[in-house]
């Protein structure tokens, strides 16, 4: 048995394809587990225990070698009731910043 030139060339984009998307969902897995490790640190609760992807480009690591830069989206919440929106932004599969907004002041009447 045989497999001609196209056979062979289909299979390998279909498996970098996977292996693509595979990469993808670990690092959106990273994502989430740094948004928790964040809200631990600054007394701020994960909603939906989710992040969304807002963005994604190609940047350069410190090293000088291309990586996917991605913005995900998540809901938070300080007191439970006010939901607000962050960004978790990750560079390849290192963590590049947590960006949050601080809590209100309570109003004093």
């Amino acid at each position: 048995m045989y497999f001609s030139l196209g056979e062979v060339v289909t299979v390998l984009f279909f498996g970098a394809l996977c292996l693509h998307f595979l990469a993808a969902i670990r690092v959106r897995e990273l994502a989430v587990q740094a948004v928790g490790r964040a809200g631990a640190r600054d007394d701020f609760q994960l909603l939906d225990q989710a992040v969304h992807i807002q963005r994604f480009s190609l940047s350069r690591g410190e090293s000088g070698r291309w990586h996917i830069w991605r913005q995900y989206r998540f809901d938070y919440s300080y007191d439970g009731v006010e939901r607000r929106q962050g960004h978790v932004i990750m560079l390849g599969k290192q963590l590049q910043t947590v960006i949050v907004s601080e809590p209100a002041a309570p109003t004093l009447h």
